[in-house]
């Protein structure tokens, strides 16, 4: 598999990259950043996956994330993939809206023409991009964590809810959290996965844990003017599933905070620091 190097910048001690492969998954070329922290030649780091929300690609929160000091500090490598495949030949939603198609590939692998071929999100991030992570980088695939922000912060859910022995933990930034009850998600698993709804379940948070997942605890923080938090994102649905299976969510509503990066970047080391006390990092002085 070979790996194509975009940008290398130093920063914080470490190097913040930006790189491309050819994706059997996706059947495109797929880009991705990672920033690997200063450490001792020959030791390998905890991985903290970022999935990013619809519009995204990996350079939304790679230039507005702010979380490269923090990963410094604590010694943490961050991966950040793209949402979706992208390329010649790639359908788009047909009316060209934000919420479907390039740039919202809702980390799932389609079954719907004509998004079967290329939209094989899942298996991407699941399958694809660890085994590619784990050969290129110093990487310490036995200690992982995920998180994600909006459309990123469901599939942060789902893959965290769907492979728990994987993940240390969980965390989330305004996520949608139930799918199969938001219009963003009628849309998005109605035309990937079509309209057999049983099929959306494990694709859908509260659903999987409704259904038996679980986790240990997770982490969610969500803004209170955000303007899709009533509509879309419904983060109490996920607060009664955790409360009736006895998951420790640990749900903080931000006053005054909308959707932005500006309430991500904000929040962005607590989350770290929270997944560096469970994969055993901690800090170091810089």
């Amino acid at each position: 598999m070979t790996l194509e190097t975009i940008s290398a910048n130093r920063a914080f001690g470490g190097v913040q990259g930006v790189y491309k492969h050819a994706s059997t998954s996706t059947g495109t070329d797929m880009t991705f950043g990672v920033y690997v922290p200063p450490h001792a030649e020959g030791a390998t780091l905890p991985v903290v996956w970022y999935l990013s929300g619809l519009t995204c690609t990996h350079a939304n929160v790679t230039e507005k994330g702010e979380f490269r000091r923090a990963c410094a500090e604590l010694g943490l490598i961050f991966v950040a993939p793209d949402t979706s495949p992208r390329g010649e030949g790639v359908p788009d939603d047909p009316a060209g809206a934000y919420d479907f198609g390039l740039g919202a590939g809702f980390y799932v692998d389609a079954t719907e023409a004509p998004f079967a071929h290329h939209y094989r999100m899942w298996s991407y991030i699941t399958e694809e991009l660890p085994a590619l992570i784990a050969v290129e980088f110093p990487a310490d695939m036995d200690r992982q964590s995920i998180m994600g922000h909006s459309m990123g912060g469901h599939g942060a859910l789902t893959i965290g809810l769907t492979f728990p022995d994987r993940y240390r933990s969980v965390s989330a930034f305004a996520p949608i959290v139930a799918p199969g009850q938001v219009p963003w998600g009628h849309k998005a698993l109605g035309g990937y996965l079509g309209e057999d709804r049983t099929a959306w379940r494990r694709h859908d948070a509260v659903a999987l844990i409704e259904d038996g997942a679980r986790v240990k605890d997770l982490l969610v923080d969500q803004g209170d003017a955000d303007g899709f938090l009533a509509e879309q994102l419904k983060p109490n649905l996920l607060a009664v599933a955790c409360t009736d299976a006895r998951i420790p969510l640990t749900l903080r509503l931000q006053p005054g905070y909308d959707h932005s990066y500006y309430f991500i970047s904000t929040f962005m080391e607590d989350h770290l620091r929270w997944h560096a006390e469970r994969l055993g990092q901690l800090p170091r002085p810089l």
